[in-house]
């Protein structure tokens, strides 16, 4: 009699083959570079989000080797709105080492591949799995809110003994056949029908013995973390364009929010003054300054309410570019990345120029 674990995957893989998602960009050739690309672009991101950034990215690095070449403003180019940027400093990282330490080729392993920058064991038991056919559980947000629906299992994920469970599940259901059609499949139950809010319960294959579905629990399954009170931080971003309307950015540090990502000049607040290349601007050069409306910008620990304030001043043009200051035009014509609410305040400034 076939086990519960195997009935699992069997049932899942028939929903699969019948309802799933078959042709993503991703799957029409499932080499690891590709499943890697797609798998960290995923990580806290939704599919339709990815799908553009994927197909720009794959067009521009279409081996890892010219990835690994690339400069990392390039990279940052093209990961410039998709947000938690470590993943694409990490990627770059991961290439280089791929190329130089492994002559171009992924490790064939998951302890091999979690080695790398950025590659925790879930993505790694993806890349695994649905790239080389390794039989590899995953436990991503996906997959963790089906197994805890379909098991009653209370508590936050991320909790080290609600996790350890939900890792153990993942492992038991693994199926050794399939596993890559397995691997996708549980992610796109969890993405298409174990959704978050509104799940589709009658569309779902485990209906008759998800027990949160029996319980009439299913919303309060995954457990929720404890909500906080996020702080909020301010900032003022300075606007200053030079005869050919140039808009002077800084490059932030490689650590930190933003980290290597061009922004605006900053201070803490409205009323002071940026240090440009050493020295303030000050009421001898300023000729005009003005506040435009404040815009919030929210991190997953602070909220950063930014007062983008425009200066004309004198002798801005004599401000020379170096590895720390750029002269960056308006129809973003440079390959570098921004910050997002700065990609979004050029934007608007080129509208209305």
């Amino acid at each position: 009699m076939p086990s519960t674990e195997h009935l699992f995957a069997q049932r899942l893989l028939k929903w699969f083959d019948q309802h799933g998602r078959h042709d993503l960009p991703w799957q029409t050739d499932r080499t690891p570079y590709r499943v890697w690309i797609s798998e960290i672009m995923l990580q806290q991101t939704q599919v339709s989000t990815v799908i553009p950034y994927f197909e720009r990215f794959m067009d521009r690095f279409r081996t890892i080797q010219e990835l690994a070449a690339a400069e990392t403003d390039q990279v940052l180019h093209l990961w410039t709105g998709l947000g938690y940027y470590a993943r694409a400093r990490n990627l770059h990282k991961a290439a280089k080492v791929i190329v130089q330490t492994h002559g171009g080729s992924f490790p064939d392993t998951v302890q091999g591949l979690i080695e790398l920058d950025g590659i925790g064991q879930s993505t790694a038991g993806a890349i695994a799995a649905i790239s080389l056919g390794v039989r590899a559980p995953i436990l991503d947000g996906n997959v963790k809110r089906v197994l805890a629906r379909y098991h009653c299992i209370s508590g936050w994920p991320e909790q080290s003994s609600v996790k350890k469970q939900l890792w153990d599940i993942a492992e038991a259901l693994t199926p050794h056949d399939r596993v890559d059609d397995y691997t996708q499949a549980i992610m796109d139950l969890g993405a298409t029908v174990c959704t978050r809010s509104k799940p589709s319960c009658q569309d779902c294959p485990f209906q008759l013995d998800c027990e949160a579905y029996q319980q009439d629990r299913v919303t309060e399954f995954p457990g929720k973390k404890a909500k906080k009170t996020l702080p909020v931080k301010s900032v003022a971003m300075f606007i200053l364009q030079n005869a050919l309307g140039e808009v002077l950015l800084e490059k932030r540090p490689a650590t930190g929010i933003w980290g290597s990502l061009y922004s605006l000049p900053e201070s803490a607040g409205p009323g002071s003054t940026p240090i440009l290349a050493g020295a303030p601007i000050d009421n001898r050069t300023v000729r005009e300054s003005e506040e435009m409306e404040k815009i919030r910008h929210s991190f997953s620990h602070y909220h950063l309410d930014i007062t983008p304030v425009r200066i004309q001043a004198t002798q801005l043009d004599e401000i020379a570019e170096t590895d720390r200051w750029l002269w960056y035009p308006l129809d973003h014509s440079l390959e570098v990345g921004l910050a997002a609410p700065v990609k979004k305040l050029l934007s608007k400034l080129a509208e209305n120029s």
